[in-house]
């Protein structure tokens, strides 16, 4: 039977789900969990096991060449541990080993959630065929991913890339990872909403005060709401126009919950870009939103773990050399 097939794992602070991945980036068995994420370490470890096992006991399991882990961050592949700030149980965790306990002596790759986003959206998505590309997710918080030499590049502990802890505000609000004026305090969807609050915005009948809510009231035209979208698009624009002057990407792709409110962060985002990208090498940056979707975690924990494992049907063309990409010891 051939081996053809890729585990994958996507665990985040709201869900843990598997998936069996084939050459194709289609998951053809999948599994779910609610991500226990106020609990202990051990009860969130049952949560990942069950998803897993649910998987194994599958006939489909036999044709599994590696184990592709996408997780919150911080993520340490050099050692197989994770520190997720959404799961607080989870602190130097050995993920790595209790996947194995499970999988047997199957290759496993760990890497940060953005990390995995940009292999998805490298691999088929919004970033497929370019040599330099940052890939964002803009949501709950902000992370990111980077491809350099048209590889994924994770770094040696998995996180390279992480935009959102970026300082863009040198006198900014204190952020929870213990700098101030990150990207993350200012364009992540608890912060646009807590911004326009602040500024008074107030929401519908529904009482909605999520992101979305705000994204609303924006197209709408209210200004307040406006006004925040258009903060947070500043503080993108100015980390990924550094981020472009560093490594000279070609492309920057944004997904995530925010990322769906379409034009009324994509606009302000492009205009505030043309102010931040004004080197030669980087003006003609492009700025498009991701095609993934829901899936991108596990597709691009999939590809991440099979490009360590050399297995082309499952990346995008890309120039010759050695892949960036190493499995957690």
């Amino acid at each position: 039977m051939p081996c053809d097939l890729i585990a994958a794992l996507d665990i985040g602070g709201t869900k843990i789900a598997g998936a069996l991945v084939d050459g194709n980036g289609t998951p053809v068995v999948r599994a779910r969990r609610a991500t226990p994420a106020r609990e202990d370490g051990a009860t969130v470890m049952r949560e990942v096991a069950a998803v897993l096992r649910e998987m194994t006991a599958t006939e489909d399991w036999a044709r599994v060449a590696a184990v592709g882990i996408g997780s919150a961050g911080p993520v340490d592949a050099s050692v197989g541990t994770v520190s997720p700030v959404n799961i607080p149980g989870w602190r130097d965790f050995p993920l790595v080993a209790g996947v194995r306990e499970i999988t047997g002596e199957l290759p496993v790759t760990l890497v940060g959630d953005g990390v995995a986003m940009t292999a998805a959206e490298h691999w088929q998505g919004a970033a497929r065929g370019r040599t330099g590309a940052l890939c964002m997710v803009v949501s709950t918080g902000v992370g990111g991913g980077l491809v350099l030499g048209g590889r994924v590049h994770p770094g040696p502990t998995g996180n390279a890339g992480h935009i959102g802890h970026i300082s863009v505000d040198l006198d900014g609000d204190p952020c929870p990872c213990g700098s101030r004026g990150c990207v993350e305090r200012i364009a992540s969807g608890p912060n646009i909403a807590r911004r326009a609050l602040d500024g008074g915005w107030r929401p519908g009948p529904d009482g909605d005060t999520t992101a979305e809510a705000v994204a609303v009231a924006a197209r709408a035209g209210d200004p307040v709401a406006q006004g925040s979208f258009a903060r947070a698009a500043q503080a993108l624009a100015a980390g990924i126009a550094a981020t472009a002057a560093l490594v000279e990407i070609e492309i920057a792709v944004v997904g995530g919950g925010v990322a769906g409110a379409g034009e009324v962060l994509f606009a302000p985002l492009r205009r505030a870009l043309r102010s931040y990208a004004t080197l030669s090498y980087v003006q003609r940056l492009e700025v498009v939103p991701a095609q993934m979707g829901t899936d991108a975690g596990l597709v691009g924990a999939a590809a991440v773990a099979a490009q360590e494992r050399g297995l082309d049907r499952f990346r995008a063309p890309r120039p010759e050399g050695r892949g960036l990409l190493r499995e957690s010891r």
